[in-house]
């Protein structure tokens, strides 16, 4: 395998094969890729057909950092890049904002006394607000950390940017922000996409690149071209394209999954007054009056570090909190005392590789199932592999999947048959078209059956069409006084 740079395809692979340890097929099979300096390019295809990988391999992570077995004719890697993880905790290396963004500046050896004004107008340039700079990583929303993780990178001034879902953790507001930036910071530099969310950029990039679900290359040209000529293949393998939504909308399995909506029922599954969750001993979440009943989807929204995990954390119990707290009926709180939680509540983490306790897919598909034999705790897991997408490996590693895979992974865990409230965290970012909706339809199905569900998303198609009542979150506070747009919608006020 020859390693070489070039100024002129300052990244590319030629008859690039790869697979991962264990697995029988191949993640490309002599798949060749090049870009051209300054050219804007984005990698389309579904989740989990490699494009992540391709990434990793064309800034030389994988073999240089991470081993895999690979072969390549040649590959050719930028002499100077950036690169920004579908997982912002993976890219930090300090503990505080200002020490991430003073360490990039260490190794620019940028003197000391000149680093605070530049890490302020990083911090500035992706609109990350701060009480102070000097502020913990780990305190923070994952879509503030997506926001550091950027800032680090566009500080290092790269010729080469790799951006791997730099917003899939955003809200809107925030996902138009951090493109404002980076068209900005990166108007002559090369940059390789790879994202879901692409109405910002599909007008920017200059060329496309579309893969099939074994990660052929199908189709590459100009963003209009591919989006007019290749309707059909992006429809076949799931992939978000420029008014996918309109047309799931006018579908007649979807208009029929509405118009045969059951209403919320009428009993009370969750109740909170004056309810309040802690970080420490700070104040982060406040609900001064709210209910939950029965068969409601319940949409959390609101910008990015205001709140809305810090809730499902607290209604958890994974946090100290204080005030009325009670589900079917029964207090979870009794005299700032902790009561043991219902079997049936389940929470998905926004970050999936903290809900994974064991070594394969099949093991976490059936580790909650307490009681059930194993021939149909065995045929439980293939029916939920089979619904979520996920590999026919049932012995992979969770670690190995891809994020999207990964996030599926931790939705289906926590869908077990006694659960009968959910509370998900983003539980659709980092998918294509296609597993968003199965997703969506599965969690409809479920709220037919009297699950309740308490989604946090900055989806605003979902809060429209899916939500019977819609919860903001702003500076810590809950607001429970919007109808969410989907049919038999019920106002819940405070």
């Amino acid at each position: 395998m020859k390693m070489v740079h070039s100024k002129q395809c300052p990244a590319g692979v030629t008859n690039l094969r790869l697979k991962f340890p264990g697995e029988d097929s191949l993640v490309f099979k002599d798949l060749s890729f090049s870009v051209q300096r300054g050219e804007k390019v984005l990698l389309l295809g579904p989740s989990g057909c490699g494009k992540s990988t391709l990434l990793q391999v064309l800034s030389g992570i994988i073999p240089n950092s991470i081993e895999l077995p690979m072969k390549a004719d040649q590959i050719e890697l930028p002499e100077s890049w950036g690169f920004v993880f579908q997982d912002p905790d993976t890219q930090f290396c300090m503990t505080y904002a200002d020490e991430e963004l003073a360490f990039v500046l260490e190794n620019l050896q940028v003197p000391r006394d000149e680093m605070a004004p530049l890490i302020e107008e990083a911090l500035k340039r992706v609109d990350l607000q701060l009480n102070t700079s000097h502020s913990p990583i780990n305190e923070m929303s994952q879509g503030m950390k997506q926001r550091l993780a950027l800032a680090s990178v566009l500080l290092l001034e790269p010729d080469v940017l790799f951006l791997d879902e730099p917003s899939a953790l955003l809200d809107p507001d925030g996902t138009e922000q951090i493109w404002s930036s980076i068209k900005q910071a990166a108007a002559d530099k090369t940059v390789i996409i790879v994202e879901h969310k692409i109405d910002l950029i599909a007008d920017w990039v200059d060329r496309v690149v579309l893969f099939s679900d074994n990660g052929i290359i199908i189709a590459e040209g100009p963003p209009a071209a591919i989006f007019a000529d290749y309707q059909e293949e992006l429809k076949r393998y799931g992939i978000w394209y420029p008014g996918v939504w309109k047309e799931y909308l006018e579908l007649n399995s979807f208009r029929s999954m509405m118009h045969n909506r059951k209403p919320a029922g009428s009993s009370n599954k969750i109740r909170l007054k004056d309810f309040t969750g802690f970080r420490g001993n700070t104040p982060k979440i406040q609900a001064e009056c709210a209910e939950v009943k029965s068969g409601d989807w319940i949409t959390i929204t609101g910008e990015n570090g205001t709140g809305k995990s810090t809730l499902l954390l607290s209604l958890m119990q994974l946090l100290r909190t204080e005030g009325i707290y009670e589900v079917n009926g029964e207090p979870v709180i009794q005299k700032k005392k902790k009561r043991p939680l219902p079997k049936g509540l389940s929470l998905v983490f926004q970050n999936p590789e903290l809900q994974f306790v064991t070594n394969s897919i099949a093991e976490e598909l059936t580790v909650s199932l307490h009681g059930m034999p194993k021939d149909q705790a065995d045929m439980y897991a293939e029916e939920l592999m089979h619904l979520f997408n996920l590999p026919d490996s049932a012995g992979r590693h969770p670690y190995q999947l891809s994020t999207g895979q990964k996030r599926r992974l931790s939705v289906a865990t926590a869908l077990t048959p006694e659960t009968d409230i959910v509370l998900l965290d983003e539980p659709t970012f980092g998918q294509d078209a296609r597993n968003t909706f199965a997703i969506l339809e599965k969690l409809e199905q479920l709220r037919t059956e009297g699950v309740t569900i308490l989604m946090v998303t900055h989806d605003m198609e979902i809060v429209e069409h899916f939500a019977t009542s819609v919860w903001t979150v702003a500076d810590g506070i809950v607001h429970t006084d919007s109808a969410g747009g989907g049919r038999n919608a019920r106002m819940v006020h405070a």
